[in-house]
C-alpha cells in the first residue's frame, strides 16, 4: 500500500505567479487523479488556509467525507498566516475545529525563528488538547524549534507528531550541520517522526532531480530514526514548479537503494497507515 503523508488541495491557486487554470490547479480532484495514476490509496492533506482560501480547512473535509477511505484531514490550525498565529485561544479553535468537522489531526506552520512558543501554557493547552482528542499533530518547524519540540513530546507520549520535508536541514547553508544535529537528536523522542517529502526544499538548486543531496540527508534521518517513524509524501501540487508527483514518489522509490524492501514498504505507506489507524506514535522498530 502506499500512502501521502503530506499533499494539499485547494479551491483557488494560492501561490503566484498565476496559473491558467486556477480553480484546477490545486483541487482535489486533480490530487485524487494523481493518486489514482500512481496507486496512492490513501492520503493526509494537510490544509493551508492561504491566499483565497480561507475555508480550506471546509473544503478538504468535504472531500474527505466524499473519500473517506481515501483522505484525511489534517486542518490548518493557527498556522504563522491566520491572524490568530500564537494568540490565545488555539486550543479551544483546536477543539472547535475538531467538533465542527471529521479530522484526523491538525497542521501548523511556524516561523523559522522559534519565538518561544512551544514552552508555553498555550501551546501547551493546544497539543494536550490533541492528545485527549486522538488526532495527529502534522508541524511545520525549522531546526530551531526541535529543543522545544522534543519537550513538547516527552509530556504527551500519546501523540503522534510528524515534522514536515525531513526537518528541513538545508545541505549548503552555513548552520546545515548544527541543524542535522537538532533533528537528529529529536530521534530520541520515539513519538517524533518524519515526512519523507519536499527533498527540493532541501537542494542548492530545486529542480535537480533526484536531489542527492537530499537523499544523503534522508539517509542519515533513516538510520536514526528507522523505518517506522517515516512516512512518504508527495507536497502536491504545492511542489508542482520543481517535480512531478512521479518524481516526488520516485526518489525515495527507484533512487534511495540504501532502502531494503520491507523498510521502503512501511516508508511508502505502512507507516502512515498505522498512525492514520490508531493515532498513536509509530512503535519501536522491535515492538
Amino acid at each position: 500500500m502506499i500512502a501521502d503523508s503530506h499533499c494539499h488541495a485547494w479551491r483557488v491557486w494560492p501561490y503566484q505567479p498565476p496559473v491558467p487554470d486556477p480553480t484546477g490547479h490545486g483541487s482535489v480532484d486533480l490530487l485524487l487523479y494523481e493518486m489514482d495514476r500512481h496507486g496512492v490509496e490513501r492520503a493526509a492533506v494537510v490544509c493551508a488556509r492561504i491566499g483565497d482560501n480561507d475555508d480550506n480547512n471546509e473544503y478538504v473535509a468535504k472531500a474527505a467525507a466524499r473519500h473517506p477511505d481515501r483522505l484525511a484531514v489534517l486542518a490548518d490550525v493557527d498556522c504563522f498566516w491566520r491572524p490568530e498565529y500564537h494568540t490565545p485561544g488555539a486550543a479551544a479553535r483546536l477543539r472547535a475545529t475538531a467538533e465542527r468537522l471529521e479530522i484526523a489531526g491538525f497542521t501548523h506552520y511556524v516561523h523559522d525563528d522559534n519565538d518561544g512558543w512551544f514552552r508555553t501554557d498555550e501551546a501547551l493547552e493546544l497539543f494536550a488538547t490533541a492528545a485527549e482528542l486522538n488526532l495527529v499533530a502534522s508541524l511545520a518547524v525549522s531546526p530551531r524549534w526541535h529543543a522545544d519540540l522534543r519537550d513538547v513530546a516527552r509530556r504527551f507520549p500519546t501523540l503522534p507528531i510528524l515534522v514536515h520535508h525531513l526537518g528541513l536541514a538545508r545541505p549548503g547553508s552555513p548552520p546545515f550541520e548544527d541543524d542535522l544535529a537538532e533533528v537528529l537528536a529529536s530521534a530520541a523522542v520515539p513519538t517524533i517522526g518524519l515526512k519523507v517529502s519536499g527533498f527540493h526544499y532541501l537542494a542548492t538548486r530545486p529542480w535537480d532531480f533526484p536531489f542527492a543531496e537530499g537523499r544523503e540527508v534522508f539517509r542519515r534521518l533513516y538510520e536514526a530514526y528507522g523505518a517506522h517513524r517515516l512516512c512518504w509524501g508527495s507536497d502536491f501540487p504545492a511542489a508542482r514548479p520543481h517535480v512531478t508527483y512521479t518524481q516526488s514518489l520516485e526518489v525515495v522509490r527507484a533512487y534511495c537503494d540504501f532502502l531494503p524492501a520491507e523498510d521502503l514498504d512501511l516508508i511508502l505507506g505502512g507507516t502512515l497507515t498505522r498512525i492514520l489507524d490508531t493515532r498513536r506514535p509509530a512503535p519501536p522498530a522491535d515492538g
